[in-house]
């Protein structure tokens, strides 16, 4: 399978990109059942073709980066399933795998219809040609009109100078247009736009959930889960070898809670030979754990293999401070995708409110240093698709 041949941290120098949104809603939406304790990982195993569909849908709404389905894989949470070291691994792999064929379906797709845009340019530009041809015809016409009216006033008296002078002025002018129009020239009232270009790679980000994700017991909204960073750090390390070495363009280590937890997967990734993104789980402007957000954001500020910093999996109203901090603590380019801002009702496990996210903060987060910006739960193709326009639209 292919990859980017611009890498993603180069890629947000020149603007920003859209992430996809929840994939779960997606899968959920698609008919998929996730009351697992796996929840969509146990896709990988028993429906993957489900999960590579979820992505082919955020990229056909306009995400460019695809965050895998790895975040609730886990060799512990493998092994409960009665899933051996190897089996694990090979699930961690095919999670890169399955974005990657996504990415590579939405470019197939995207160059097919680039083709057919290029051809019907083709076909505008022989009708542009054969109209050019009638005009050369057309002053070709009026010039011997007006050579046979230069005739007539030679002829004339010479009383008659004056409108021989303006029939030779009329005939030159009209000669020029005619060596203009045999060149290929036009007026620039006449010149035709043709947009377009390639619509860019799709980059595919293997995603590395909090400790508290294998639990599955809403841990990972509190963090302190009375771990030290190096028991963190050795929990987190072989599964981030493992989707490592599957060769996605960067490690999404999301939804953390707490800063001791960053610590300790900052340490886990160190020598995997992969970019990595830095996203906390928050509540107004401290992590779920409760550290404020500048000291947070700080332990990846001098870190080179850190190309994102920010937030996701909150509130979109928290998300607009949060960008402006991470960018001014940090100097890095801004990673944010909140939910969609409805409530998780945990006893009557559904979800429960009115969706706040808004498409329109996508400027306010743009101005304000963001790079990679999409949604998170309940975030679903149609929002990424409005918030991939508001981003062309800048």
């Amino acid at each position: 399978m292919s990859v980017p041949r611009t890498p993603l941290a180069a890629a947000l120098e020149h603007g920003p990109l859209v992430l996809d949104g929840g994939l779960s809603n997606q899968l959920e939406a698609q008919g998929c059942d996730l009351s697992d304790e796996l929840w969509s990982a146990r896709l990988l195993a028993d429906d993957p073709g489900q999960i590579e569909a979820a992505h082919t849908a955020y990229a056909r709404a306009g995400a460019r980066v695809l965050i895998t389905s790895s975040y609730q894989a886990t060799y512990e949470g493998f092994a409960h399933r009665g899933l051996g070291h190897e089996e694990a691994t090979a699930l961690l792999r095919r999670s890169v795998e399955l974005a990657r064929m996504a990415a590579e379906r939405a470019a197939a797709e995207r160059a097919a219809v680039e083709g057919a845009e290029a051809g019907q340019a083709a076909v505008e530009g022989v009708e542009a040609g054969r109209a050019a041809v009638e005009r050369t015809a057309a002053v070709r016409a009026a010039v011997e009109r007006a050579e046979a009216e230069r005739a007539a006033v030679e002829g004339a008296e010479a009383g008659r100078a004056e409108a021989r002078g303006a029939a030779v002025e009329r005939m030159a002018v009209e000669r020029a247009a005619v060596e203009r129009a045999e060149a290929g020239q036009t007026d620039p009232g006449d010149a035709g736009h043709v947009g377009g270009g390639a619509a860019g790679s799709v980059w595919v980000a293997a995603s590395v959930g909090p400790y508290g994700a294998m639990l599955a017991d809403g841990s990972e909204y509190r963090g302190r889960y009375g771990l030290s960073v190096a028991e963190l750090t050795r929990f987190h390390r072989p599964r981030i070898e493992a989707l490592a070495a599957a060769g996605p363009d960067a490690l999404a280590l999301e939804t953390v809670p707490d800063a001791d937890e960053a610590a300790a997967m900052l340490s886990a990734v160190e020598g995997c030979g992969v970019p990595v993104w830095l996203s906390y789980s928050i509540a107004g402007e401290t992590t779920r754990a409760g550290q404020p957000l500048r000291d947070a954001f700080a332990l990846a500020a001098g870190v080179d293999q850190v190309i994102a910093v920010g937030v996701n999996c909150c509130e979109p109203g928290d998300a607009d401070r949060a960008v402006e901090i991470a960018a001014g603590i940090t100097g890095k380019p801004v990673v944010v995708y909140p939910n969609s801002g409805e409530e998780w009702d945990a006893a009557a496990r559904s979800w429960r409110g009115r969706s706040t996210f808004d498409p329109g903060r996508v400027r306010a987060w743009r101005d304000a240093g963001a790079r990679l910006i999409g949604g998170c739960c309940r975030v679903g193709p149609e929002r990424i698709a409005e918030l991939a326009a508001v981003v062309r639209s800048h």
